[in-house]
C-alpha cells in the first residue's frame, strides 16, 4: 500500500515537471522569436521596408478595422449591462460618482482589455496560425528562404506589429463604445445627463487607469501575436496538424492572457 502512494506520488510529480517545463520551454521560444524580430527589424530595416509596412498595414485593416463591428456590438452589450445593473442600485452605491467608479475598474481596468483580446483571439489569431501552418505545409517558407528573402522580417515581424497596434487601438475603441454607447442605451432609465456622466467620468480615471490600459493591450497584443505565431510555425508534415497548431496557439494565447492580466492587476493596484 505504502508502495502504491509512494509511486503515484512520483507520477504526479514527474507529470508536473513535464508539465513545467514543457510551459517553460514555450516561454524561452517565444522570447526567442520576439528576439529575432526585434532583431532582423533593426538589421534588415534597409530592404523592403515599404513592402513590410504595406504588409502590416493589411494585417492591421484585417485584425482592426474589419473586427470593429464585433467590438461594437460587444462592447455596446457590455456597457448596457453593466450601467443598467449598477444604475438600478444607485441608491445604495450612493449616486452617479460610485457607478462611474465601477464602470472605471470593470470596462477600462479589466474586462475592456480582455474582451478585447478574446475576440482578437478568435478572429486574427487563429487565422495567422492557420495561415502559417500552410505555408510551412506546403514548404512555402523554405522558397522563400531559397530566394534570399528573410521570413522573419517579411512574414513575422508585420503580423506581431500589426497585431500589437491593432489590439491597442481596438481597446481605446472599445472603451469609449462601452462608456458613452452604453450610457446612451441604458439613458431609458438612467435620470443623470451626459454632462454630469462625463464630469463624474473625468473625475473618477486617473492617469494610472489610461496607462493600465494601453499597457495591458499592448502586451495583449504582442503575447496573442507571438503565440499563434509560434505555434503555426510549428506545424510540419501534413495539413492535418493546421487545425491543431491553430487550436493549441488559440488556447495558449487565451491562457497567456489571462496570466498576464492578473499578474497586472496584482503589480498595479496591490
Amino acid at each position: 500500500m505504502a508502495e502504491a502512494l509512494s509511486q503515484r506520488s512520483t507520477d504526479i510529480l514527474e507529470s508536473l515537471g513535464g508539465w513545467v517545463r514543457e510551459r517553460l520551454s514555450v516561454f524561452l521560444d517565444l522570447s526567442t522569436l520576439l528576439y529575432l524580430t526585434c532583431k532582423e527589424l533593426i538589421a534588415e530595416r534597409n530592404k523592403g521596408f515599404s513592402l513590410v509596412f504595406e504588409i502590416t498595414l493589411r494585417q492591421i485593416y484585417f485584425t482592426g478595422v474589419q473586427a470593429l463591428k464585433v467590438v461594437t456590438m460587444v462592447s455596446l452589450a457590455l456597457g448596457t449591462i453593466v450601467i443598467v445593473e449598477s444604475g438600478s442600485q444607485m441608491q445604495l452605491l450612493g449616486g452617479v460618482h460610485f457607478i462611474v467608479t465601477i464602470l472605471v475598474l470593470v470596462i477600462i481596468r479589466e474586462l475592456g482589455p480582455l474582451l478585447t483580446a478574446f475576440i482578437v483571439i478568435g478572429r486574427s489569431g487563429t487565422a495567422i496560425a492557420a495561415e502559417l501552418g500552410n505555408m510551412v505545409v506546403a514548404h512555402e517558407l523554405e522558397a522563400i528562404q531559397a530566394m534570399g528573402v528573410n521570413p522573419v522580417y517579411f512574414i513575422v515581424a508585420p503580423r506581431i506589429i500589426g497585431v500589437t497596434m491593432a489590439v491597442i487601438g481596438l481597446t481605446i475603441y472599445f472603451n469609449a463604445v462601452a462608456l458613452l454607447g452604453g450610457f446612451f442605451i441604458s439613458r431609458l432609465i438612467l435620470t443623470t445627463t451626459l454632462p454630469v456622466f462625463l464630469r463624474e467620468l473625468v473625475s473618477s480615471l486617473t492617469a494610472t487607469d489610461l496607462v493600465f490600459g494601453v499597457l495591458k493591450s499592448m502586451i495583449f497584443g504582442l503575447l496573442i501575436a507571438l503565440t499563434c505565431t509560434y505555434h503555426g510555425l510549428r506545424a510540419r508534415y501534413s495539413p492535418i496538424e493546421v487545425p491543431q497548431v491553430a487550436t493549441r496557439g488559440v488556447v495558449s494565447a487565451i491562457l497567456f492572457c489571462f496570466i498576464s492580466n492578473a499578474l497586472l492587476t496584482l503589480l498595479f493596484y496591490l
